[in-house]
C-alpha cells in the first residue's frame, strides 16, 4: 500500500511539473529588453493600443514586423496575454502590447528596428 501511495504522489508531482512547464514566459530579458527564444530582439508598435486585444500590424507590415506567435495551446499567464490576429493566428503580448520581431535583424542582439519611423520600439519588461 506504501508503494502505490508513493507511485500515486510521484505521478501527481510529475504531472504538476509538466502543467507548469506549458504555461512558460515566451520571451525573456535580455540587457534590458525582451528577446524571443531565439535571442532575437521583441519589439511593440505605437499604433497598438495597449489591451485592445489586437494587432494593427498585418499584411506587408508584418512581413517586416513578423508576430511572436502563440501556439494554439499556449496560455495566458500574468503579463503576458495572447491577441487574435486578422487572419486568426494568435500572437503573444506583454502588458496587452502584441509583440513584433524585426526582419532587418540578423543576429542576437541586433536592435535595428529601435525608434523606425519613431513608432517602433524595443520592448521592455
Amino acid at each position: 500500500m506504501l508503494n502505490r501511495t508513493l507511485t500515486l504522489s510521484m505521478c501527481a508531482l510529475a504531472l504538476a511539473a509538466c502543467a507548469s512547464m506549458s504555461g512558460a514566459q515566451p520571451a525573456k530579458a535580455s540587457n534590458g529588453v525582451l528577446v524571443g527564444s531565439n535571442g532575437m530582439t521583441l519589439y511593440t508598435f505605437d499604433r497598438d493600443p495597449a489591451g485592445s486585444g489586437k494587432s494593427a500590424c498585418n499584411g506587408p507590415c508584418a512581413t517586416l514586423w513578423p508576430p511572436l506567435m502563440a501556439q494554439a495551446s499556449d496560455q495566458a499567464s500574468g503579463a503576458w496575454s495572447i491577441v487574435v490576429r486578422d487572419d486568426g493566428s494568435r500572437q503573444w503580448a506583454y502588458k496587452g502590447k502584441p509583440l513584433y520581431y524585426y526582419q532587418n535583424d540578423k543576429q542576437a542582439g541586433d536592435k535595428m528596428g529601435d525608434n523606425f519611423r519613431d513608432v517602433w520600439h524595443t520592448a521592455k519588461e
